[in-house]
C-alpha cells in the first residue's frame, strides 16, 4: 500500500525564539528548524504499516522553501522511500496550504494520507481535515493506532475522557498522535542514503 505523509518544518521547540526587528516575525538568526514532532509520529505510523503489509511506498511531502529539504531528509533517514518538496510561501494560511498539498496528493497513488495531529508551531489541527475535504475522503483525527484490512481502516482515536474506535473506507486521511508511534532513530545507513 502506498502512503503519503505530509510534514512541516518548524522551529525546534528547544530553540530560543526572538522577535524580528519588524515586531511581528521571528528573527531567523540562530533558529534551528526540525520536522514537527507530531509529523514524526505520522512518518513512524506509515513506516510501520508498510513493514506490516510488506509492500508499498512511503512518500513524504512538504510545502516550503528550499531549506525544507532538511525536513524531508530527516524523514528519508527514518526510512521513507520518496520525498517531494512543493516550493511555496510558508506564510500561507491553513486553507492555502491545504489546497497546495491536495493538488499534489491528487496526483499520487496513495490511498492513505497521514498528517501529524497538529503542527508544533501553530497547534491549529486544521490542514489534515481540510485536505481530506478537498480530496473528498473520509478523515479520522487524533488517531493513536490503526489497522488496515479489506480496504477499511479501523482507528482508535483519543477523545476527552477515553478512546473511540472508528471504521472508515480507503482512500482516507488520518491525523496521528503519539499513541503507539514513538519515532525510530534514523540509522547511519538511513542518514547517509538521505543525503
Amino acid at each position: 500500500m502506498n502512503i503519503a505523509v505530509c510534514v512541516k518544518r518548524v522551529p525546534d521547540t528547544e530553540t530560543r525564539i526572538r522577535i524580528g526587528a519588524d515586531g511581528v516575525s521571528i528573527d531567523p538568526d540562530g533558529v534551528k528548524y526540525v520536522m514537527s514532532p507530531y509529523d514524526e509520529f505520522a512518518v513512524e505510523a506509515a513506516l510501520r504499516l508498510k513493514e506490516a503489509v510488506g509492500e508499498g511506498e512511503v512518500t513524504v511531502i512538504t510545502l516550503g522553501e528550499a531549506a525544507s529539504q532538511d525536513t524531508l531528509r530527516s524523514a528519508l533517514a527514518m526510512g521513507a522511500d520518496r520525498a517531494v518538496l512543493l516550493e511555496g510561501d510558508v506564510t500561507l494560511d491553513g486553507l492555502a496550504t491545504a489546497r497546495a498539498l491536495a493538488a499534489e496528493l491528487s496526483e499520487l497513488d496513495a490511498p492513505l494520507v497521514l498528517f501529524g495531529v497538529k503542527a508544533a508551531d501553530d497547534d491549529l489541527q486544521q490542514v489534515g481535515p481540510m485536505v481530506a475535504t478537498l480530496l473528498d475522503r473520509p478523515c479520522a483525527t487524533a488517531v493513536a493506532s490503526f489497522a488496515v484490512e479489506d480496504g477499511r481502516i479501523t482507528a482508535r482515536r483519543e477523545v476527552e475522557g477515553g478512546t473511540e474506535v472508528v471504521s472508515l473506507p480507503l482512500p482516507a486521511v488520518l491525523t496521528i498522535t503519539k499513541g503507539e508511534y514513538e519515532p525510530r532513530y534514523a540509522s547511519l545507513k538511513g542518514i547517509m542514503a538521505a543525503k
